[in-house]
């Protein structure tokens, strides 16, 4: 059993982004754009609420899954994020979206017990379900542009299925479900009782013509079966503070409280009381700033990006990232005798570059790559620049 768990985790780590640590090591300067970050100064009303708190001394264990000002705090956020009621009862804080979704997988699934997920996706979906006991079915989506269609979901239902993950904006893709790609996953899931396992973490980066839509708005008859994930790692830049948030149903929230007692019990009680702070007052110049900042290397990326010769413009509907499809690329190096999957794109890119990217094969795709806009702009053109050029070497 150990020999297993060790082989899936291992399974998340690219081996491009192992080479580029041992590249570190040696002194050689490599330019990171695999990182899961925004490269930002902190919120000025998050610092001034982290000193208050060490101000009063607090320092004493919170209530286990949060402290109930920041939990009424938070259900005040969701209620006017999707135009639904919500109260504390039915919010846990966490640490992070990751520690919410892991929580969500231990708490609802039974062993055998089947869950959807649109591939390519984020790297830890499947394995928390894989560690809850359940299977994880992956569905393929680059023929309908990043997003699952209807039909396929339907079609992999059996009578063990009990979830469907909906990550939008999604990670690794970009892509952003529309209104009707919502509404009909909610309908599905009401039709064959399945949870809604809703991940929004990249919900403050999206860009028009797309917007971010709650699925419990576009179909609030299911939100009793809705399971809400956010965190503040990326809309306040604050990943390493590890905070964020689930809400869902009493029941649940029951359960994730007794599950997080005997874990991890209560995320750090400086950054809760730090969220509560700007919750309550707010800092829309720095959001503002922060959004202007990701939008502005979002756009020069796609400048530098449209000029690849073999692979297509890449989503970036939301989200931070750009994520390259390499079907082409591969046909044509397959057809002069050289098969080449994402691990040896971002090997090269490595090795030739010295740009570490982020090979689909941990997302459960071996022709993608993942790319963040979230680094230094100089340090965005400069990688971005020599991908490029490496890039339509191939070509």
């Amino acid at each position: 059993m150990l020999a297993q768990r060790t082989t899936l985790f291992n399974s998340l780590d690219a081996p491009a982004v192992s080479k580029a640590d041992q590249l570190r090591a040696t002194g050689e300067e490599i330019i990171d754009l695999s990182v899961e970050e925004i490269c930002s100064d902190l919120s000025p009303v998050v610092r001034d609420g982290a000193i208050a708190a060490i101000d009063h001394n607090l320092n004493r264990y919170t209530g286990t899954i949060g402290v109930r000002k920041l939990r009424h705090a938070l259900a005040r956020k969701v209620s006017a994020e999707t135009a639904q009621p919500w109260s504390e009862d039915e919010i846990a804080v966490t640490n992070g979206a990751r520690h919410a979704l892991l929580n969500v997988a231990m708490s609802i699934l039974n062993p055998g017990d089947e869950v959807l997920i649109p591939a390519p996706h984020w790297t830890t979906f499947p394995t928390q379900v894989a560690l809850a006991g359940g299977r994880p079915i992956l569905l393929e989506t680059r023929h309908n542009n990043y997003v699952p269609q209807l039909t396929d979901l339907a079609t992999a239902i059996t009578s063990k299925t009990k979830a469907i993950v909906v990550n939008t904006p999604n990670n690794p893709t970009g892509a952003v479900y529309d209104r009707d790609t919502l509404a009909d996953i909610a309908q599905l899931a009401i039709e064959r009782d399945l949870w809604i396992i809703f991940d929004e973490s990249y919900k403050a980066f999206t860009y028009a013509p797309h917007a971010h839509q709650p699925i419990v708005s576009v179909a609030p008859q299911a939100r009793d079966r809705t399971l809400i994930v956010n965190s503040f790692s990326s809309s306040l830049a604050l990943s390493g503070w590890r905070i964020g948030y689930l809400a869902g149903p009493k029941t649940v929230i029951s359960a994730v409280k007794a599950l997080q007692s005997i874990m991890t019990t209560n995320v750090n009680i400086i950054a809760q009381h730090a969220l509560l702070y700007y919750l309550e007052r707010g800092d829309l110049y720095f959001q503002m700033q922060l959004e202007r900042q990701v939008a502005t290397a979002r756009a020069l990326g796609l400048s530098i990006l449209s000029n690849l010769a073999l692979v297509p413009r890449p989503p970036a509907e939301g989200g931070i990232y750009f994520y390259l499809d390499l079907t082409e690329l591969r046909r044509k190096a397959n057809a002069k005798g050289r098969e080449i999957d994402a691990d040896d794109v971002a090997n090269t890119l490595l090795m030739k570059a010295r740009v570490s990217a982020a090979s689909g094969t941990v997302f459960g795709d071996p022709a993608g790559i993942r790319l963040s806009y979230g680094i230094d702009l100089a340090q965005l053109s400069e990688g971005l620049r020599r991908l490029t050029e490496i890039l339509n070497t191939w070509s």
